[in-house]
C-alpha cells in the first residue's frame, strides 16, 4: 500500500514529484499518475512538434530535480508516489500521436505496460542508475518503447 507523506500537500516541489497529489492514491500510483498525465497530452498535443518536444525536455530536467529533492526529502529512493516520471513517460508515448480517446487509451496501456514489465536495459536502467536520474530514465525508456509500438502501427494502418 502507498503511504504518502503529508508532505506532498504543502511542500511543490513533493506536490509535483507526486503527479500532483495522483501519486497519492493509496494502490497502483503509477496507474494513476499516468492517468493524470492524460489530459496534460491533450492540451500539449495542440503544439506543434518541436514544442511538444521541448516540453517533454524540460519536464525531464526539471522532473531530475523534484525527483532527487523529493526522494533526498523523504530518504526513499524512488518512493512509489513519486509519478513525474510516468507523467513524462507518457507524454514521450503520445510525442506526434494526433489526440484522440482510443490512441490516449492505447497509449496509456502500451506505456503501463512496458513500465510495469521492464524489458531490457529498461530493468538495468531501475537498478543500476541512481538519483533523480535514475528516477526519470527507466519511465524514458518505457516511453520511448510505447511510442515505437504506437507509431509502428499507426504506419501499418
Amino acid at each position: 500500500m502507498n503511504r504518502a507523506p503529508a508532505s506532498i500537500w504543502h511542500r511543490p516541489t513533493h506536490f509535483l514529484a507526486f503527479g500532483l497529489g495522483s501519486g497519492a492514491a493509496p494502490w497502483a500510483p503509477g496507474t494513476f499518475g499516468t492517468l493524470a498525465a492524460i489530459p496534460f497530452y491533450w492540451l500539449l498535443s495542440d503544439l506543434p512538434l518541436d514544442w511538444y518536444l521541448g516540453v517533454i525536455v524540460v519536464a525531464f530536467v526539471w522532473g531530475v530535480w523534484i525527483c532527487e529533492k523529493t526522494s533526498r526529502d523523504l530518504g526513499v529512493h524512488d518512493h512509489s508516489g513519486i509519478v513525474w516520471d510516468e507523467f513524462v513517460g507518457y507524454w514521450i508515448t503520445m510525442a506526434a500521436v494526433p489526440f484522440s480517446w482510443e490512441a490516449a487509451l492505447w497509449g496509456f496501456l502500451l506505456f503501463r505496460i512496458f513500465d510495469v514489465i521492464k524489458p531490457w536495459p529498461i530493468r538495468w536502467m531501475d537498478r543500476r542508475v541512481a538519483g533523480g536520474f535514475g528516477i526519470m530514465i527507466d519511465d524514458v525508456m518505457a516511453g520511448i518503447y510505447a511510442w515505437s509500438i504506437m507509431h509502428i502501427w499507426f504506419w501499418l494502418h
